[in-house]
C-alpha cells in the first residue's frame, strides 16, 4: 500500500504529451529515415526542441494532410505540423501558433520545357499539385488548365517525370529538396516564387497549449536553437520571422455550397459508375478465362493462373494500382522507352486484373460444384465439352455463383475510391476536393456516404431481380396455367 501512495505524485510529476499530427511524406520538413524507419526532417526536429523548451512530451501521429484540420477539428490532436501555410481561410476553423517558417509557391516543369516560362503561361496546361495545399488553391485560378491533385508532393513530380502533366505547383523547399537530395532527373524551377507564405504550427480553435508553444518558440528563436535546426536542413540562415503572419489580416472561410456540393458528387458518381462498370465487364471476361484455364488439363497454365491469381488476391489494390501508374512507366523509361499510361486506362487495367482474379475463383467453384452427371448427360447428348459447357454446366453454374457476382461487383464500387490516390476525381476525391476548401468533414463525408449506399443499395437490387428471375422455381410459380377448354359432346 505504501508504493500505491507514489502513483499521483508520479503521474504529477510526469510531462504531458502532446499528440502531433503530420504527414512523413513532405521532405525535407517531415519524412522517414530509410534505416531507421523514424520520422525525420525540419518540422520534427523543431517541434521535439519546441516540446523540450515547453515541458512537454511529444508524440507524432502520421495523417494525411488532408486529415490534419479535420483531426484538429474534432481535437483528436492537440497540434499538426506539416509544413501548413497560415491562411485566414484555414484560421477560421482551427488556430495557428506564431509562424514558425517562411516559405513560397514556385513551379516545377521539364528540364526541356522552353514554353512555360511564367504563372501566366500555365493557362490551358495540365498541372499537378497536392490536395488541400495553398499550391492547388493556386492552380484552381489558372485559366483553362487540367489540375490533377494527389495526396502527396512526391507523387505529383512523379506525374512530371512520367510525362503526364506539364508542371507541378508546390512549395519551393520541397521540390527543391525532391530535385538535389532525391536526385529527381530532367526537372527544373521556372520564374520567381508565386506568393510569399509563412508556415505554421496548426492548433484546435482554443487551445490552451497554443501560449506553451508560441512561448517555447519564441524563445528557440531567441537563443539560436532554431537558427541551428534551420542551417541543419537548409545550409542557409533563417530569414526574419514576423509574429503575427500577414495573411490574417484579411479573408474568409469558404462557405459550405449544398448546391455546388451536389453537382459535384454526382460528378463523381457519375466517374465511380464508369469505373465500376468498364472494370467489372473486362475482368468478369478475364475471371471467366482464367477460371477455364484453371480447370483446364494442362497443367503449366493451371500453375501460371494460380500465380496470377494468388499475386492479385495477395497484395493491395492500391499497390497494385501505385505500381501500374507510376511504377510501370518509370521503370520503362528507365529501360529507354518512352511510355505512359492514361489514367483511365490504368486505373480500369488495376481494377480489372484484381477483380479478375477473385472472379476466377468464384466461377471455377461454380463450375466444378455441378455434378460430373450432368457431364456425362451431355456427352449422352452427342454434344461436345464446349456445347455441353454452354447449354448444360454454365447455366446451371450461374445460377449459383450469382450471389457472389453481386457481392464483388458492390464490393468493386467502393473500391474504385482508391482511383483517388492517382488523380482520378471520383466520388470520394470530390468529396476530399470539397473538405480540402470548407473544412466540413463531417456533412461533406456524410454526403459522400449517403451516394455510395444509394449506388450499392441500387446494385443489390438489381442483382436481386437477376436472382429472383433465373431461379427455376421461382419463375414456375409465376407461370399461370392455361385454361382447359372442355370438350363438347357429341
Amino acid at each position: 500500500m505504501l508504493g500505491l501512495g507514489f502513483l499521483p505524485s508520479l503521474a504529477q510529476d510526469a510531462p504531458a504529451v502532446w499528440e502531433v499530427g503530420t504527414e512523413p511524406a513532405f521532405p525535407p520538413f517531415e519524412m522517414k529515415d530509410e534505416a531507421t524507419g523514424d520520422l525525420i526532417g525540419f518540422d520534427i526536429d523543431l517541434m521535439k526542441a519546441i516540446g523540450a523548451a515547453a515541458g512537454r512530451e511529444v508524440k507524432f501521429i502520421s495523417l494525411p494532410f488532408d486529415g490534419l484540420i479535420p483531426a484538429l477539428q474534432s481535437k483528436t490532436l492537440d497540434a499538426a505540423i506539416s509544413g501548413m501555410t497560415i491562411t485566414a481561410e484555414r484560421a477560421q476553423t482551427i488556430d495557428f501558433s506564431r509562424p514558425y517558417f517562411k516559405a513560397g509557391l514556385a513551379i516545377a516543369v521539364k528540364e526541356d520545357d522552353e514554353a512555360i516560362k511564367s504563372f501566366e503561361d500555365l493557362a490551358g496546361k495540365r498541372i499537378a499539385v497536392q490536395i488541400g495545399t495553398t499550391g492547388a488553391d493556386q492552380a484552381a485560378q489558372v485559366e483553362g488548365a487540367t489540375v490533377s491533385t494527389f495526396d502527396a508532393a512526391p507523387l505529383a513530380l512523379q506525374e512530371l517525370l512520367n510525362g503526364r502533366v506539364d508542371a507541378v505547383v508546390n512549395d519551393l523547399p520541397v521540390t527543391l529538396f525532391a530535385i538535389t537530395e532525391a536526385n529527381l532527373q530532367g526537372i527544373k524551377i521556372i520564374g520567381e516564387l508565386l506568393t510569399e507564405e509563412y508556415y505554421g504550427i496548426a492548433l484546435p480553435q482554443g487551445s490552451e497549449d497554443a501560449a506553451a508553444i508560441n512561448t517555447a518558440l519564441g524563445q528557440l528563436i531567441q537563443d539560436g536553437t532554431y537558427a541551428d535546426i534551420y542551417r541543419q536542413w537548409f545550409q542557409a540562415d533563417p530569414p526574419e520571422l514576423p509574429e503575427v503572419a500577414p495573411a490574417l489580416s484579411s479573408g474568409t472561410a469558404t462557405g459550405l455550397n449544398w448546391a455546388q456540393l451536389f453537382r459535384n458528387l454526382l460528378r463523381g458518381a457519375w466517374v465511380t459508375i464508369i469505373l465500376t462498370v468498364l472494370s467489372f465487364f473486362f475482368g468478369l471476361i478475364g475471371g471467366a478465362l482464367v477460371a477455364f484455364a484453371l480447370i483446364s488439363p494442362v497443367k503449366p497454365l493451371r500453375l501460371l493462373c494460380r500465380i496470377y491469381v494468388d499475386f492479385f488476391r495477395g497484395t493491395p489494390m492500391l499497390v497494385q494500382l501505385f505500381m501500374i501508374y507510376f511504377g510501370l512507366p518509370a521503370l520503362f523509361q528507365g529501360l529507354g522507352f518512352d511510355i505512359s499510361f492514361n489514367r483511365l486506362f490504368a486505373a480500369v487495367l488495376a481494377l480489372s486484373l484484381n477483380v479478375a482474379a477473385y472472379l476466377a475463383e468464384i466461377l471455377r467453384g461454380g463450375i466444378q460444384s455441378i455434378d460430373r452427371g450432368q457431364w456425362e448427360a451431355g456427352e449422352s447428348l452427342a454434344m461436345n465439352p464446349i456445347e455441353t459447357m454452354r447449354y448444360v454446366i454454365f447455366p446451371q453454374a450461374f445460377r449459383r455463383i450469382l450471389p457472389p457476382l453481386g457481392n464483388e461487383f458492390i464490393t468493386l464500387i467502393k473500391d474504385t475510391s482508391l482511383a483517388a490516390v492517382i488523380g482520378f476525381e471520383e466520388l470520394f476525391r470530390q468529396g476530399q476536393l470539397t473538405v480540402a476548401t470548407t473544412y466540413r468533414a463531417f456533412e461533406v463525408y456524410l454526403a459522400v456516404a449517403v451516394v455510395y449506399l444509394v449506388m450499392t443499395s441500387l446494385a443489390s437490387i438489381v442483382f436481386k431481380r437477376m436472382e429472383a428471375y433465373m431461379d427455376p422455381i421461382n419463375r414456375t410459380k409465376t407461370v399461370k396455367p392455361e385454361p382447359i377448354t372442355p370438350v363438347a359432346s357429341t
